[in-house]
């Protein structure tokens, strides 16, 4: 029997990726939930440790599923079939006001040494662009759209629940292969996806910036500066900069070989290292960074200091979040500048600018005069198919046959 879902309100399932083996009291969860369910899950999502993107994205959809299931529709896993996960998309699309917050707060909370979920938490959050923010836009819950980047990864996470139930013999088919017309919920694009990137004129007025911000106030902005570098010239993702559990950034992860040519190791997306190879401009932003730092010119294979500590205390910093400031507060004064020079349009675009564009930006600019095996390599891309997203010369050409074109 279906409930009435504008009246209920979802809580938190399954806590942060270092909780997720610890033993849950679900006695606060209507007594609608199979409790099969959710240990079958929870199973599953204790596979995806060594990535905390990846476990956070396969434990939102999970989380999802399991809720409506029981909330909505009240019925197991094994009942599910293809027209109730059509029903289930459709539901993710358009979900109830109750589900849907406008922040992101912690999913469990600490109370006298225990974890107990968070009251105000939801399964969905309806986010704006950073120029509506800056507007002052209130967040309107009628406004929330899944994108259609979501929309396909919630059938590439179904599925491979969905798979991984059938190896457990715990339902015998997948609903998300019987799905036949995946069009009506997935538009498909003719041409090569939009790669978010900056511009030739706001990079140089991003790394201009950061280099003046230095100058000023080297205390601070030197860190600036060192950031916006090593995420555009080595292609980083935030969280292969930043330190973390299972990653720690150390000044000797920059090497070099018998041949003289120097490296950086990583660990990316799926726990996977890769090494990186350094170019001439990124080794004197290396240089000018130790020195700073009042360390030796180049680093020893024995030197352990944090690629990138915090300015008080000296240990790595950890939080994604204090690296996404830091970067902003780049592209804010970049901003500033370039409308001040006259740029209101470059200016408008850079404000929508994020972390990730630095990565899109430097694998752009080098796929133009780098082998693209090469680019694949140091990028850590899974295939070339990917690199080849960030190769428009085609576009190009293509528009400037198109530049003249006269309508009379």
């Amino acid at each position: 029997m279906q409930k009435d879902s504008k009246s209920l309100r979802p809580l938190p399932l399954f806590d942060a990726l270092e909780y997720i083996h610890d033993d849950c009291d679900y006695s606060y969860l209507d007594n609608s939930y199979n409790l099969d369910d959710i240990k079958m899950a929870k199973d599953f999502l204790g596979a995806y440790v060594g990535s905390k993107g990846t476990f956070n994205s396969y434990r939102r959809e999970v989380e999802r599923l399991i809720h409506w299931c029981a909330l909505i529709k009240n019925i197991a896993l094994s009942e599910i079939k293809r027209d109730l996960i059509e029903e289930f998309i459709t539901f993710c699309q358009n979900p109830p006001n109750t589900w849907i917050g406008i922040s992101k707060p912690p999913r469990f909370i600490d109370h006298d040494g225990e974890r107990l979920p968070n009251p105000v938490w939801s399964p969905f959050v309806i986010t704006q662009s950073k120029t509506e923010n800056r507007r002052g836009l209130k967040l309107d819950k009628k406004n929330f759209r899944l994108s259609q980047g979501s929309i396909r990864e919630l059938f590439v996470i179904l599925g491979s629940f969905f798979n991984y139930l059938i190896q457990e013999e715990y339902i015998i088919a997948n609903p998300i292969t019987m799905i036949r017309q995946k069009s009506r919920f997935i538009r498909k694009t003719q041409g090569k996806p939009k790669i978010r990137r900056l511009s030739e004129l706001q990079w140089d007025y991003v790394i201009k910036t950061a280099k003046d911000m230095a100058e000023k106030n080297p205390a601070i902005h030197e860190r600036t500066l060192f950031i916006m570098s090593s995420l555009y010239s080595m292609y980083l993702r935030i969280s292969e900069l930043a330190a973390s559990d299972r990653w720690q950034p150390t000044m000797n992860h920059f090497f070099r070989d018998g041949e003289g040519s120097w490296w950086f190791t990583t660990v990316g997306k799926g726990n996977k290292e890769r090494q990186i190879a350094v170019s001439n401009s990124m080794l004197e932003a290396l240089k000018r960074w130790r020195s700073f730092l009042g360390l030796s010119s180049l680093p020893s294979p024995a030197d352990n200091t944090p690629l990138l500590p915090k300015v008080r205390g000296g240990q790595s910093i950890k939080s994604t979040h204090h690296v996404r400031e830091i970067v902003q507060n780049c592209f804010d004064e970049a901003t500033n500048q370039l409308r001040q020079d006259g740029f209101e349009e470059e200016a408008d675009n850079l404000m929508e600018a994020t972390v990730h564009w630095l990565r899109h930006t430097g694998i752009s600019d080098d796929v133009k005069i780098r082998p693209r095996e090469h680019v694949r390599d140091d990028a850590g891309h899974a295939s070339g198919a990917t690199t080849d997203l960030y190769i428009d010369i085609e576009l190009r050409e293509r528009h400037k046959s198109a530049r003249d074109k006269e309508i009379e």
